[in-house]
């Protein structure tokens, strides 16, 4: 199993997860209301450069050659800058970009999604995803976690307390409840 940077050749084995861990904000995201629509807008993101789901502010993790899990993040400072292609593009569709919002603080390095292939979950190998963000968060001087969890989805929230995220109150997107899970970490 290798942990590695994402490039732009894996978002076939990658956007599908990342529809699958966003739910609803993909429709948001691509001015789109149908999957394979959303998956194809989100493809062409991914294979970009500069925007919030490109392959740029991922990394996956390979097993046996396929791309096994995916964790996408980057920094709150940086969110104007990697929306502002997404919301150029929903208003040049005549889209509304309100549900583009700013979901970490400036001071705030982002867990913006994870997700592992059902045929490789059980295997540790989101917790080694986590583990990865953490990583690159503290190389880069960045100490403040945060990640985003489904009011409905105890499960993670209590896998995310396990590792030490705690909540920082609430945010809405797209009519739905998240939790805020925060970490303070020391930084390499």
């Amino acid at each position: 199993m290798i942990t590695r940077k994402a490039r732009p050749e894996d978002a076939a084995a990658v956007v599908p997860l990342i529809y699958d861990a966003i739910g609803e904000i993909a429709y948001a995201l691509t001015g789109t209301e149908h999957a394979d629509e959303a998956i194809l807008v989100m493809e062409q993101l991914f294979r970009s450069t500069g925007n919030r789901l490109s392959y740029e502010n991922v990394i996956v993790t390979e097993q046996d050659g396929q791309v096994a899990g995916f964790v996408l993040s980057y920094h709150g400072k940086d969110i104007d800058r990697l929306d502002t292609p997404i919301i150029q593009r929903l208003q040049q569709l005549g889209k509304q970009a309100d549900d583009v919002i700013p979901e970490a603080h400036p001071d705030e390095y982002y867990l913006d999604s994870i997700a592992v292939h059902p045929a490789f979950q059980g295997q540790g190998i989101g917790s080694r995803l986590i583990a990865s963000f953490e990583q690159l968060a503290a190389e880069q001087g960045y100490d403040r976690l945060l990640l985003i969890v489904d009011v409905d989805n105890s499960k993670a929230r209590s896998l995310y307390e396990r590792l030490g995220y705690t909540e920082d109150g609430m945010i809405h997107i797209r009519g739905h409840a998240y939790h805020r899970m925060v970490k303070q970490q020391p930084v390499t």
